[in-house]
């Protein structure tokens, strides 16, 4: 049983997980996270501890700032889009329960006011940004290091607030190169 309690998108979110593991959730009902479920979540986070794992879309992304901006300390699980997309459907529903499980095992926690060891000029270096197939780069980086797609400033910002060290971003990177993501 995981202790934590999972915040999810919705229902088929809530049985997709419980199809993986043994774990509670709280269901956002969607993108209007009102008052009512902010202090649930609160309340969760006191007493269990929460982990938010939401579609890996612009809306899923949505919920996550919101909920961590207003319940600091969530850990976060990242779902990579390719290991939730089913016949052009992108959600937690539509992962395996592998893929869920992988999710739940590699969580991170956000550090608020986290010194970044990345800086700019590595993600430029690195081909993260101003580069021709930047956007698909950050996309196997974030799948890599568990802390999802984003866009450049995202990435940075992630990179500082999950504590992601220089070790696991240079072996990110030559896994990238070795997958032939260089040009």
């Amino acid at each position: 049983m995981i202790k934590e309690m999972i915040v999810v998108e919705g229902k088929s979110d809530t049985v997709a997980v419980k199809r993986a593991v043994e774990a509670d959730t709280i269901e956002t009902g969607g993108s209007a996270v009102n008052n009512s479920i902010i202090a649930k979540i609160a309340l969760a986070m006191e007493r269990r501890g929460v982990i938010i794992l939401t579609d890996p879309d612009h809306a899923g992304e949505r919920i996550r700032k919101i909920v961590a901006a207003k319940v600091p300390g969530c850990k976060h699980a990242f779902i990579p889009e390719k290991d939730a997309t089913r016949k052009g459907d992108i959600g937690v529903e539509n992962a395996s329960p592998e893929a869920i499980r992988h999710a739940l095992a590699h969580v991170h926690t956000a550090f608020e006011g986290s010194i970044p060891v990345i800086g700019i000029d590595d993600l430029m270096e690195a081909g993260m940004l101003v580069h021709p197939h930047a956007a698909e780069r950050r996309m196997v980086l974030g799948n890599l290091l568990g802390i999802g797609y984003c866009n450049g400033k995202q990435l940075y910002k992630r990179l500082a607030m999950f504590g992601i060290t220089r070790e696991e971003f240079t072996q990110a990177l030559a896994q990238i190169e070795l997958g032939g993501l260089t040009s």
